[in-house]
């Protein structure tokens, strides 16, 4: 990158828990640098640390030694204000459990990010039905999540990760509790906003969706053992 800064750099990152008298070693020392408008997936089998990782990537949690560099601040000193404001910002979450409040609408769980912004009534709802729309439910925003199917509900959660226009979206498992025609058009959108500049990140066990990403970063036992382009 000719000395450029990276999205993303990771150096010598360790994180422990203690489980009674055991220590296991979740992370052991990653060092890995991602750079914006990358596609990488993060893979490995259960257990392997990715979700981990994955927490530390999204400033949902801190390491218990190293760095994280994310857009030139290091960020893995900060406090839980400092990271919330990171979370809301920079990183769009999508979550295998597509993570909705049942009781809201799909345009009012789209609103949500930009509730806790401050930004104003209209510019909410103007802004969460442009999302809505981007991903194919401009005719479900007042539908409640359980009159979605999962595919549908999926896409309201896109849509809520992408309201604030974070240059990161951050997708675990996305296709995880979905059947086959639907996971398929999550990844289509996925690669869209890959297209359109986002940089994507996508946590998976599963092999075939981390090919069609442009870059697979393989975990195993807390360890970066393959890192390879890919496509």
């Amino acid at each position: 990158m000719n000395g450029a800064q990276h999205l993303i750099e990771i150096s010598n990152m360790y994180k422990l828990y203690r489980m009674g008298s055991n220590v296991i070693n979740a992370l052991n020392n990653i060092n890995l640098k991602i750079e914006k408008h990358e596609f990488t997936a993060i893979t490995g089998p259960s257990g392997s640390g990715k979700s981990t990782l994955m927490n530390m990537l999204g400033c949902l949690d801190t390491p218990t030694s190293g760095t994280y560099r994310l857009d030139g601040r290091e960020v893995s000193k900060l406090n839980d204000d400092q990271l919330a404001e990171i979370r809301n910002y920079k990183i769009g979450f999508i979550f295998q459990g597509f993570n909705l409040l049942m009781k809201l609408t799909a345009i009012e769980n789209v609103e949500l990010p930009l509730v806790y912004q401050g930004i104003s009534a209209r510019e909410r709802y103007s802004r969460a039905k442009q999302a809505l729309e981007s991903v194919g439910l401009g005719d479900r925003l007042h539908h409640k999540p359980n009159e979605l199917s999962g595919g549908q509900q999926q896409r309201v959660a896109i849509a809520r990760a992408l309201v604030s226009a974070p240059p990161i979206i951050l997708a675990d498992e996305p296709t995880g509790n979905l059947d086959t025609k639907s996971g398929a058009e999550i990844m289509r959108i996925l690669k869209e906003l890959h297209a359109s500049g986002n940089t994507v990140i996508l946590i998976t066990h599963d092999n075939n969706i981390a090919l069609q990403a442009k870059r697979i970063i393989r975990i195993q036992d807390g360890e970066v053992i393959e890192d390879r382009e890919v496509g």
